[in-house]
């Protein structure tokens, strides 16, 4: 479905951003893949099945000097590009109580700025041309239906309205959504207490967990133009947890 696509994704060194990449590869699309992870990135680089389709850059998405001097390097060494996935986030799990103040900039900074920027800079290079694109933004059930972790949970609801906006702001060319999933058994999610982890599943109308691969499949066909008729949407993965 992504042949001959290149694709950018942000926090693709571990979690549901490396089965992104893994999944758009087999796909046959090249991928950039950022992170502030550079050891993840290497072994990426190094268990991919198609190492030939994937570039390695990493950067600090918060930093707005280093994602404007990557899109300088993508603009000059792939002068295409297609797709972007807004996927890198941390996720703390504390009560607003708990936070100091430079905790709650650096979720803020990494969850919202990041994805402001890698947005901002993507559609500008692809309106200039009146190129077609696709951005896809990384939310959570969190973002919809709120959070114990109230910074966490409001970094998420500000990428639903990111990707509204933006839907706006960047048509007719570039369609933007978001995938909401609910829990997802990666390493972001150790801190979770276990019995917080049942309760959410206990709400789940389908009884087989939402996986990172799930969540990939997902962005895939929002990547793809088989999704062409949807801009401004938000894809609720949450196995009819929380019905709206």
């Amino acid at each position: 479905m992504l042949q001959n696509k290149t694709i950018i994704i942000t926090g693709a060194a571990s979690g549901i951003g490396k089965e992104i990449a893994q999944k758009c590869i087999e796909e046959e699309a090249t991928v950039i893949a950022c992170d502030v992870n550079k050891e993840g990135l290497v072994h990426l680089q190094q268990t991919i099945a198609s190492p030939s389709r994937l570039i390695t850059y990493p950067l600090d998405i918060s930093n707005y000097e280093e994602v404007s001097a990557f899109f300088q390097y993508v603009d000059k060494e792939h002068s295409r590009f297609d797709g972007l996935v807004n996927n890198a986030g941390i996720y703390l799990a504390k009560n607003i109580g708990d936070y100091q103040i430079d905790e709650m900039d650096k979720v803020l900074d990494v969850n919202v700025k990041g994805a402001i920027y890698f947005s901002k800079l993507f559609g500008e290079k692809l309106l200039q041309n009146k190129r077609p694109g696709v951005i896809i933004n990384m939310s959570s059930v969190a973002g919809m239906e709120g959070s114990s972790d109230a910074i966490y949970g409001t970094s998420k609801a500000a990428i639903l309205g990111l990707t509204k906006s933006c839907a706006m702001n960047f048509s007719p060319y570039i369609r933007v959504n978001a995938v909401a999933p609910t829990m997802v058994d990666t390493s972001m999610m150790e801190v979770i207490p276990s019995w917080r982890k049942a309760e959410y599943l206990h709400n789940e109308l389908i009884d087989t967990p939402v996986t990172a691969k799930d969540v990939a499949e997902t962005v895939i066909f929002l990547l793809s133009d088989r999704s062409k008729h949807y801009t401004g949407a938000t894809f609720d993965l949450n196995n009819g947890g929380y019905l709206r």
